[in-house]
């Protein structure tokens, strides 16, 4: 009955919706960043799959469609900026500056890294984007022939150790400024780290959702000069 199920679409819409379920229940319970819902997801699909048996194509048949998400996801960013276009016509300049900065830092630091550990083109691309949100990286990655898996991985923990380490690092930096450590954080540690910004200050939180969605753009332009 199980090998009937899993090969029909329900099966992995069902795996991912429960998965994604008890992602956020336990991180709102635990309250730790580690404890992020696509990190928490994606490892219980992937020991359900290893446990059961069950073939990864046929868990693909329904799971692929929440890949068809990842565009709207993507153009939904646009009226995040809109929203904020009054506090980024203020800061124009620091943000620009600041996310292309962010941006080249962290293209160069992976593709530095690849090249000293000789990985193969395949594993580079996945790696280039791992800076920016998910739904961008992932599209980044794709378009470059990378493995979309390993992208989500490495956005996430991305995002978590700039979650982590961004409040830390300001204190030693003595950094104090609030639009300063709001587009370092977002574009060091996208989606993940805005919200731990979100919880530092209201102009903070601002900052660090603009600077996302521009540094996924600029990522975005970047990365054809590296693929």
């Amino acid at each position: 009955m199980l090998e009937s199920f899993s090969r029909t679409p329900f099966f992995g819409l069902a795996l991912v919706l429960c998965c994604w379920v008890l992602g956020v229940r336990l991180q709102k319970k635990t309250g730790w960043l580690i404890c992020n819902p696509v990190l928490t997801s994606s490892l219980m699909i992937v020991v359900i799959l290893a446990v059961t048996g069950i073939p990864l194509s046929h868990f693909q048949i329904g799971g692929s469609f929440v890949s068809l998400l990842l565009g709207p996801a993507t153009a939904v960013l646009a009226l995040n900026i809109y929203q904020q276009k009054e506090v980024l016509q203020e800061n124009f300049v620091p943000v620009l500056a600041g996310c292309t900065a962010g941006s080249l830092v962290s293209i160069l630091a992976a593709f530095l890294l690849c090249r000293l550990f000789q990985t193969n083109s395949i594993f580079s691309a996945s790696m280039l984007p791992k800076s920016v949100t998910t739904a961008i990286a992932m599209g980044i990655a794709e378009s470059g022939g990378g493995i979309p898996g390993i992208t989500a991985a490495s956005v996430v923990m991305t995002g978590i150790e700039g979650a982590v380490l961004a409040p830390f690092l300001a204190r030693v930096f003595h950094i104090t400024d609030p639009v300063a450590e709001g587009v370092a954080i977002g574009a060091c540690s996208h989606a993940v780290g805005t919200s731990k910004a979100l919880e530092i200050g209201q102009i903070q939180g601002a900052m660090s959702s603009i600077s996302l969605c521009v540094c996924g753009i600029i990522t975005t332009l970047l990365a054809l000069l590296f693929m």
